[in-house]
């Protein structure tokens, strides 16, 4: 019975020490834009984060950005600015404030926002003139996609 009672008592500590994700409409941008902490309460993973930014039906950064490091992927858009070295240019806070939601940072760009579920139209024939099933509409990435993405960027330095 000792080992039973252990473990469910090491199950419970560990489900109470875990950080909560944090709702888009919770989330706390500095006056910048920035995003200090972390949106699922983990770290991210950015093996993970570049299948984010390079997958059609997920991120798909590349349609807008170009990442010389993501050479074997196809069709690399020139709307935004080039990432490499992206992790140079801004920080941690700053790269998660911008890709939660762009506009925060950069008044009027045609960046979409990742992590925000209320207050926008979203493009595409899967939504033009219906109304939404799910109110608010989920984001268009989850808390830990964003933190991925993220970690990814920050990988992208000079060399």
């Amino acid at each position: 019975m000792k080992p039973t009672l252990i473990g469910v008592t090491c199950l419970m500590l560990g489900a109470g020490a875990a950080v909560a994700e944090t709702a888009p409409q919770a989330v706390e941008y500095d006056e910048y834009g920035a995003v200090a902490a972390s949106l699922s309460g983990a770290a991210g993973d950015p093996v993970e984060g570049r299948v984010v930014v390079s997958t059609k039906s997920m991120g798909n950064c590349v349609s807008c950005h170009a990442i010389s490091e993501m050479s074997d992927v196809p069709f690399h858009g020139e709307v935004g600015p080039v990432l490499d070295g992206v992790a140079d240019r801004w920080n941690e806070a700053e790269l998660r404030g911008i890709v939660a939601n762009a506009k925060m940072t950069y008044d009027g760009t045609i960046m979409p926002s990742f992590y925000k579920d209320t207050g926008y139209v979203r493009p595409g024939d899967a939504y033009t003139g219906k109304a939404a099933k799910v109110d608010p509409l989920p984001p268009l990435l989850t808390a830990q996609q964003v933190e991925d993405v993220v970690a990814y960027l920050m990988t992208l330095k000079e060399e």
